[in-house]
């Protein structure tokens, strides 16, 4: 089986809620005159932060005329319940109504960390470091059917909002929360037949990495179709997330026979934790393969993965796998 690293589009920023009462003032609401921005200025929200609260901040630091007048257009404005905590670069000077619509541009929100779906522990941590987003991870709570204390495969791919100051250990703990979230939104708790929750989240990790979304299911049926007669599941991608090679194309020989719980070369089952973050299409594909008998898949070409039962009709894909590598197709 080869390895195919498919990058997914990520999901919503969680919401903050616009609460407050509204006011009727006895003046007209006013604004900056529209197409004559300033200077941008950085605006910090917290988490929970009131509509009020919002626009007093923005009319403080030059951003609005009227505090009064976004408080209104907010108020008038499901969308506002969209706006994220961090800290977002707006820009001076403009009407209530475009400063509403930049609080909501994602890109102009310094403090949104994103998540890939198939990203490791690592990535993460990375992540969260580029974002200025410091301090000890410290003791994290993890899902009860979760084995051991190993975060891969529980931080759950997403784009998060963090307000100014958030720290390592609170960022983790939220990740925690929304994937503990998930995977009882899709039944990941019950497991699957007679594999526990955990091995099912494996499962997910493995078919995020190896497989097209098109694939999950198939390629998941191929898994628990080797674990039922104890054949090894011989994936490129644990051998790589053991040696720290994640993105290559092949595995050599030695890597093949490299010492580690993580070489499904060498050792039958499941490794000891998940490989990646996986996302809902990976755990419902894992919760619900396809009917199948394969007990091989391999992606030939980019966006063209083939299933069989039969070692003969693999060992021949494998010639085109080759020639296409060759051939610079999965460059």
């Amino acid at each position: 089986m080869r390895k195919r690293v498919k990058l997914l589009g990520l999901s919503a920023l969680p919401f903050i809620v616009i609460i407050g009462v509204l006011i009727f003032y006895k003046s007209p609401s006013t604004d900056f005159p529209p197409g004559t921005p300033g200077s941008p200025v950085s605006i910090s929200i917290s988490s929970g932060e009131s509509g009020s609260q919002i626009a007093i901040d923005l009319a403080r630091k030059g951003v609005i005329l009227s505090s009064q007048s976004f408080f209104r257009v907010a108020t008038g404005d499901q969308r506002s319940r969209g706006i994220s905590p961090g800290v977002h670069s707006i820009d001076s000077h403009i009407t209530s109504l475009e400063a509403l619509n930049q609080l909501l541009d994602t890109k102009r929100n310094l403090g949104v960390i994103p998540v890939i779906e198939g990203s490791t522990t690592s990535d993460v941590l990375d992540a969260l470091k580029q974002g200025g987003i410091k301090g000890e991870i410290g003791k994290v709570d993890l899902p009860r059917f979760v084995v051991g204390t190993s975060l891969e495969g529980a931080l759950f791919p997403a784009s998060y909002a963090f307000a100014e100051g958030t720290t390592r250990h609170h960022a983790i703990v939220e990740m925690v929360k929304r994937f503990d979230q998930e995977v009882e939104a899709v039944g990941l708790k019950s497991g699957f037949q007679k594999y526990s929750a955990y091995d099912v989240l494996k499962i997910a990790s493995l078919i995020q990495i190896e497989a097209d979304p098109a694939d999950y299911a198939k390629a998941a049926r191929v898994i628990y179709n080797r674990l039922a007669i104890s054949m090894p599941l011989q994936l490129n991608s644990t051998v790589q997330y053991a040696i720290h090679t994640r993105g290559h194309i092949t595995l050599t020989r030695k890597e093949t026979a490299i010492a580690s719980a993580y070489n499904t070369y060498l050792h039958t089952g499941l490794p000891p934790t998940p490989i990646s973050n996986p996302g809902r299409a990976a755990l419902l594909a894992a919760l619900h393969p396809v009917a199948g008998d394969w007990l091989y898949f391999i992606t030939v070409k980019p966006h063209e993965t083939r299933f069989t039962k039969s070692f003969a009709q693999f060992d021949s894909w494998v010639t085109i796998y080759n020639n296409n590598v060759a051939n610079g197709l999965f460059k």
